[in-house]
């Protein structure tokens, strides 16, 4: 039994003309490298015959243009004679992709350090503006919800706000602790060399209930959930979701950006107030331990100092700092294009931003708050 396998060749005619046959296919020509290594080529013009090719592929004419490129090195000149009109095309298409291929592209022009410096701030200006934008619009939706409160989405806020606050309890116990005992600690030693011992209480109330609590736990909220809000929003855009919401008519701004947004500003104030409770508790063990001041000693100091104002604002900073950290969150979600480089990418953003914002922020109240006479 025979077999007919697919074979390429070149024979040499008698006329002096070199016919190539057979099929010129990435099977075909599996045996054809010897024989060709074999052939002594005539100088001067070689004529190769393409009419017994009986079927060619890209490999096959790889081959025949490479078998010809060899030939023009050493100063022959080829003729193809007899050929198909579609293996020519074929030949053509893949000599001008090979030669296309091998073309590397222009390097890009080089750029002056003031076209640097003035793309960057166009850039940012750019995004300053997006950011703007996303905040009137989140403004304008907020509004047609309050006109129209049963198209809320309950069980999202609901949701949100066990992911927002619920869930970030312990890091926010452990670290406000952990802030309590440092700041006591720290502050102790130089009040102990004064004989000053009872004012720890000042130290540690007013340090955490002000500063401290509400901007590291808006910190936290910030790298923990501003971030999920940010990597959602972009796996939604890189799967299309969002595009798919908006075409059976549901505004992603009221689905996926007003609950966290509302959530997040009932959470982080909750938040602040069970981490102004922790860090204060840090600073009364730290100050048993170190000054020989007791809790009750300190509880007794503790309404003495604190007023009613100093602890509501350091609470009614907490819900500028969740505006701040779900407005970014989401906005960035949304920039994502790509794939998920860009969702990595914008989740660093919005981290770096909302950081950025909320300490922004912070030095705003100081700044208004200490020239009203608020913070004596």
């Amino acid at each position: 039994m025979t077999l007919n396998v697919p074979v390429a060749a070149i024979i040499r005619q008698e006329s002096g003309i070199w016919r190539c046959e057979g099929y010129w296919t990435l099977d075909g020509i599996e045996t054809l490298d010897r024989p060709l290594s074999g052939i002594r080529w005539p100088a001067g013009v070689v004529q190769l015959d393409g009419s017994g090719i009986q079927a060619i592929d890209t490999t096959g004419a790889l081959c025949l243009l490479s078998l010809v490129a060899d030939l023009e090195r050493d100063s022959r000149q080829v003729h193809r004679i007899q050929f198909r009109e579609e293996h020519l095309a074929l030949l053509d298409l893949v000599q001008e992709r090979r030669a296309s291929a091998g073309v590397l592209p222009p390097p890009p022009p080089r750029q002056s350090g003031l076209e640097r410096l003035g793309r960057s701030v166009a850039f940012h200006l750019s995004g300053a503006l997006g950011f703007l934008a996303f905040i009137g619009e989140a403004a304008v939706a907020l509004g047609r919800l309050m006109l129209h409160p049963g198209r809320f989405r309950w069980r999202a806020l609901f949701g949100n706000i066990e992911t927002a606050g619920v869930n970030a309890l312990p890091i926010i116990a452990l670290l406000s602790f952990m802030m309590g005992i440092v700041i006591a600690y720290q502050g102790g030693q130089q009040l102990k060399a004064y004989g000053a011992n009872i004012f720890i209480v000042e130290l540690v109330s007013l340090t955490m209930l002000r500063e401290l609590a509400p901007l590291i736990t808006a910190i936290i909220v910030a790298g923990r959930t501003g971030s999920s809000y940010t990597a959602q929003i972009g796996t939604m855009q890189v799967t299309e979701e969002v595009d798919a919401l908006r075409t059976i008519g549901i505004p992603p701004m009221d689905l996926l950006v007003l609950p966290k947004l509302l959530a997040l500003i009932i959470a982080l104030p909750l938040l602040t107030v069970f981490a102004d409770a922790l860090s204060v508790f840090g600073g009364m063990v730290m100050a048993r331990a170190l000054l020989e001041v007791s809790f009750s000693d300190f509880l007794d100091r503790f309404p003495q100092v604190v007023t009613p104002t100093s602890f509501l604002l350091g609470v009614g900073k907490a819900p500028v700092f969740a505006a701040i950290i779900a407005l970014v969150g989401c906005y960035q979600g949304f920039q994502v294009r790509g794939g998920a480089d860009s969702v990595g990418r914008q989740t660093t953003v919005s981290v770096v931003q909302s950081i950025f914002l909320v300490i922004a922020a912070d030095a705003v109240f100081s700044v208004i708050l200490g020239s009203v006479g608020l913070w004596r």
